[in-house]
């Protein structure tokens, strides 16, 4: 079990220019916030209306910037998740006050780039660190609108829509989303791809608080998972990050909502207060019951709240007098959390296939133990290895000449050999059964005296009489009857297929399915045969892994064979006692030959080795152009499709080369043609001019593929309305 700590609780303030300095004052350690209000005259010469409070927390973040907050508050959750320590960074706050700011920050500019992308470049430098782990990165994206759980991922062509409505479900391994869909990412630039995705399918709106405020409570969860290269432990560690944005609490008075945002904020009110209720349940420690299932939120963080991770709490608020109410209820919630504790623990799993290993490596050092055993014993060499199909045969034919008379005893040897008599003699004895029955069967016509109906049939087919004695046989020729197919019968012709291009553009367009099929023979037909001969050439590398791997196998167990046997010799040489001739070793031909035979499976098996890694990286190689050809054939049948049938035809003309350009993108067939000189030079200006240096580059890529791909399909949209019009 680990240790229990505190949650840690900051607070950032919104930079402002009408800042309550009288109001609002920090202490020297820059920990402590002191608020002071004065008295309401209004309630006349008794007033006990509290004036002052003060508030400790593990930081105050007053005019820090992008680069601060995360050093101060994310860097080292992200660096103990590699260590196998789940953490979780929440934001919470008025709306309007910085949260989305703070976890995801400007996504127009690198500098401005807040926790969450920051906190993947980390991990993405780190396992560049590590080269003695391998570590694979996946990420999800959640939103809760209006307590209904959404993917903001499943926008991704090979994700689409689910079918049934997420849930939050719980098991032993802890809390997790039905339905959500969770994403390899091999590099950074894929990371922000997916960050950039989820983030242009958030649900936003405008108030008087905020032009931008957000309507959902976000989690971005990234998931690690680290083996090492080096021992050959079957442990493996397991983490997760759970970097969570909440929608602001409004005032409605404030915030002047009406009709859905109306909606959207009692529901977003309703939820973080649910939220606050848990969290006073947790600092409680009286309480049995926490009431994590008010609220899907809650139910969601539930491993988060008080759970087996690093929970750190940044609260934004506004520095300005007229927000104060909305300020001290916020940083009573940071109070709160302070209460709660944690108990982080390290997330070890166990590796099934290299746990085998390991136990196999333990089995043929227990047996070499048992060699060693019986050799001292004076035992003759006893195998303890699984029999094959020789001394089965061998163990079959002892127990026939024992059963027959002609051997007296069969002689013990092991325990595994013991078993396998007692086999073979289930074997000889369901032989023999069966030799009786197929002797009687071709001898007589057996029907089981139960069997009133077959014995009925009998009689009337007239093969027996009533007395049951035997008539005849059927010759059990005969012939069948069926029906030709249709394509098989004279006299029809089967009519060609006409293809899309011959025929007049349908007022609806085709299903996909076949649309691709004829599009694989008309204008892709050179790619889909590129891409069926890479595959051909891939399935045919395997073919000659796979048999590479045999040969590998059957010389290892070989070499197995030949060194036991090896031994065997030297054990004997030992016994017998050893002979030298001019200070050499003298040894028989037997183990001689044994040394040769040893020497030569050696060679062959780094012979075959060496092929099998040559085959691998042929295979690495051609699924890399599989998959090449494979999107480029996608790709293009996309933009077929949308031409053929949802871009009018006065407009394609447009699309063609040395026509315009469609808005909001570069024809894709012009990317694609792209030399690989001009692209290398693209990359080198690229890095080299991005004001922030190359450590922004893969921020910046990603950032123009989401761009052009929205754009894209924003002018899709629009042609397709535009031709229903």
């Amino acid at each position: 079990m680990g240790t229990r700590k505190k949650v840690h609780a900051y607070v950032r303030v919104k930079p402002t220019d009408d800042f309550a300095h009288e109001m609002i004052q920090y202490g020297d350690d820059n920990k402590t916030i002191d608020i002071h209000l004065k008295k309401d005259t209004r309630r006349g010469v008794v007033n006990n209306q509290q004036t002052d409070w003060s508030f400790k927390l593990d930081g105050v973040l007053h005019d820090a910037s992008q680069d601060l907050v995360y050093e101060t508050v994310a860097k080292d959750v992200v660096s103990q998740a590699f260590n196998g320590y789940n953490g979780t960074i929440m934001c919470y706050g008025q709306t309007g006050a910085g949260k989305t700011y703070t976890m995801t920050g400007a996504t127009e500019n690198y500098k401005h780039r807040g926790i969450l992308p920051r906190a993947l470049q980390q991990i993405f430098k780190m396992i560049e660190e590590r080269p003695t782990h391998a570590i694979t990165v996946r990420v999800s994206y959640l939103e809760i609108y209006n307590e209904s759980l959404f993917d903001l991922l499943s926008t991704l062509p090979y994700v689409g829509p689910s079918v049934t409505p997420m849930t939050v479900v719980e098991n032993t391994q802890g809390v997790f989303i039905k339905g959500l869909s969770v994403h390899l990412t091999s590099q950074e630039e894929d990371a922000f791809s997916l960050l950039f995705e989820g983030e242009t399918n958030r649900i936003i709106a405008s108030h008087a608080m905020n032009k931008n405020s957000s309507r959902s409570h976000c989690i971005f969860t990234i998931y690690m998972e680290a083996h090492s290269r080096t021992l050959s432990d079957e442990k493996y560690i397991t983490s997760k990050i759970n970097l969570v944005d909440l929608a602001g609490s409004e005032r409605l008075g404030k915030s002047g909502s009406e009709g859905r945002v109306l909606k959207e904020a009692t529901y977003i009110n309703k939820s973080l207060s649910f939220l606050e209720q848990a969290i006073i349940a947790l600092g409680d420690q009286k309480r049995d019951h926490i009431p994590f299932r008010q609220c899907k939120l809650t139910h969601a963080l539930k491993d988060s709240l008080g759970g087996n991770c690093n929970m750190v709490l940044v609260t934004n608020i506004y520095g300005e007098a007229a927000q104060l109410e909305e300020t001290l209820s916020s940083l009573r919630f940071a109070s709160r959390m302070k209460l709660v504790t944690t108990e982080p623990v390290i997330n070890e799993k166990y590796d099934a296939e290299r746990m085998v290993k390991n136990l196999e490596k333990e089995l043929a050092l227990l047996k070499q133990e048992l060699a060693i055993h019986d050799s001292l014993a004076n035992r003759t060499l006893v195998n303890y290895d699984p029999m094959d199909e020789i001394q089965i045969a061998e163990i079959n034919s002892q127990v026939r000449r024992y059963l027959e008379g002609t051997l007296d005893e069969i002689d013990i040897i092991n325990l595994r050999q013991i078993q396998e008599v007692f086999n073979q003699f289930r074997v000889v004895l369901s032989q023999q059964e069966q030799e009786v029955e197929s002797a009687l069967r071709r001898k007589y016509t057996l029907i089981d005296k139960n069997d009133f109906a077959a014995i009925s049939a009998v009689q009337k087919a007239g093969l027996v009489d009533v007395d049951g004695h035997l008539v005849g046989e059927p010759d059990g020729q005969g012939f069948g009857l069926g029906v030709a197919p249709f394509s098989t019968t004279p006299g029809k012709k089967s009519k060609s297929k006409k293809t899309f291009k011959e025929q007049f553009r349908p007022s609806t367009p085709p299903c996909k399915s076949v649309a691709f099929e004829d599009f694989k023979n008309e204008r892709g037909s050179e790619i889909n045969r590129i891409f069926k001969e890479n595959k051909s050439i891939l399935n045919e590398r395997r073919k000659r892994a796979s048999e590479t791997t045999q040969r590998i196998n059957a010389i290892k167990r070989e070499i197995d064979m030949t060194k036991e046997a090896l031994n065997f010799q030297k054990s004997l040489r030992e016994k017998q006692g050893e002979y030298e001739n001019k200070g050499l070793m003298i040894i028989d031909e037997e183990e001689f030959l044994l040394i040769l035979k040893l020497k030569d499976l050696k060679k062959q098996y780094r012979t075959e080795y060496q092929d099998l890694r040559d085959l691998r990286a042929e295979i690495q190689y051609c699924q890399h152009l599989v998959d090449q050809c494979r999107h480029r054939l996608l790709t293009e049948f996309d933009i077929w499709y949308n031409e053929s049938f949802f871009i009018p035809e006065d407009l394609q003309v447009a699309l063609k080369p040395g026509g315009s350009i469609r808005p909001g993108m570069m024809p894709l067939s012009r990317i694609v043609s792209l030399g690989e000189d001009d692209q290398d030079k693209f990359s080198e200006l690229q890095q080299t001019m991005l004001p922030e240096g190359p450590d922004s580059v893969s921020f910046y890529n990603a950032k123009v593929k989401t761009e052009q791909k929205h754009n894209y399909l924003k002018t899709m949209m629009g042609l397709q309305q535009a031709n229903r019009k």
